[in-house]
């Protein structure tokens, strides 16, 4: 099918083209989300020192490992992390002033039983809390997150009994 245009100054001419569609084929192949069972998922160790390092930089590490986002099956409804120690958590840096003007609050379940700590009390008191804390704040806040702790595990020195499992250092 042609087309003329006319103008005063130049003519054209166009030519379209009617598209071609050949419904007389077979599909060979459907694409599929492939799901991976948890127990299927290869788990790693991965161990962070968190000596002079940001404590919240430390945590956003150890939480994006423990949730499995470094890997290609992320699955946010499955339990597919790997496992994250971290060592000297106690040595974490706060910056701003924040040892003494952060507060960490928690309540006994009774009447009146608001607790108060700033981070330097309660690293005096429980010096890996500040740690699970900031790491706990980063994951999902349900049962899956609770399973995604417990492959968290965290000491305020430098000494692990982890070290059967060989794990990976990680850099920040």
């Amino acid at each position: 099918m042609t087309a003329h245009r006319k103008s005063n100054a130049v003519s054209v001419q166009m030519q379209v083209l009617e598209p071609q569609i050949n419904f007389n084929f077979t599909v060979r192949y459907i694409m599929e989300t492939i799901f991976v069972k948890e127990y299927e998922q290869a788990r790693k160790w991965y161990v962070i020192d968190a000596a002079g390092k940001p404590l919240g930089r430390v945590a956003a590490k150890a939480a994006y490992i423990a949730r499995g986002k470094n890997k290609a099956t992320y699955t946010k409804n499955q339990l597919m992390g790997d496992f994250v120690v971290i060592i000297n958590a106690e040595k974490a840096v706060v910056t701003g002033g924040k040892e003494q003007k952060k507060i960490y609050y928690h309540h006994t379940g009774f009447v009146g039983g608001l607790r108060a700590h700033t981070y330097e009390k309660l690293l005096e008191k429980h010096p890996t809390d500040p740690m699970a804390i900031a790491v706990a704040g980063m994951l999902p806040h349900g049962r899956l997150g609770r399973k995604m702790m417990d492959n968290v595990k965290i000491y305020a020195g430098a000494e692990h009994p982890h070290a059967a499992q060989n794990p990976q250092p990680i850099e920040l």
